[in-house]
């Protein structure tokens, strides 16, 4: 990521994360819409899932300026993925509901040049993830 998309992001994020709670249920609720057999692997709250999932996303973006500080937390997390029974597959549905709610959230701010970055940015961290997966 360049520093204009890294820029974009934190910039949006911090309009998102405003609201976490709004923000994770919007994900979520789009999420089980787009796939409802996602639903079974979320088994413990999901208010304070989507808390978690917000904290990830703000470390995620606090640090994209070096992310190899939190690639390795990123491959274990994949490990954890995994043994919920998360596939690869998933990791497509979770980047359309991410960035549907992106949208919803920042309504007019959410340019070209924003989802873009964002798009950037979750390829970026799946790709770690996937390779974490595939024992690379």
């Amino acid at each position: 990521m360049d520093q204009e998309q890294q820029s974009l992001v934190r910039a949006s994020f911090a309009k998102v994360s405003g609201a976490p709670g709004v923000a994770a249920a919007m994900f979520y609720g789009r999420l089980f819409e787009i796939d409802p057999e996602l639903r079974p692997l979320f088994r413990g709250d999901l208010d304070a899932q989507g808390l978690l999932l917000m904290t990830m996303l703000g470390t995620a973006v606090d640090n994209l300026h070096q992310l190899d500080q939190i690639l390795p937390a990123v491959r274990e997390l994949r490990q954890r993925h995994a043994a919920y029974g998360v596939t690869e597959a998933d990791y497509d549905t979770v980047a359309t509901a991410l960035l549907w709610t992106l949208e919803q959230a920042l309504a007019a701010d959410f340019t070209p040049g924003v989802r873009d970055a964002w798009t950037t940015c979750y390829q970026t961290l799946t790709t770690e993830m996937k390779a974490a997966a595939a024992g690379r």
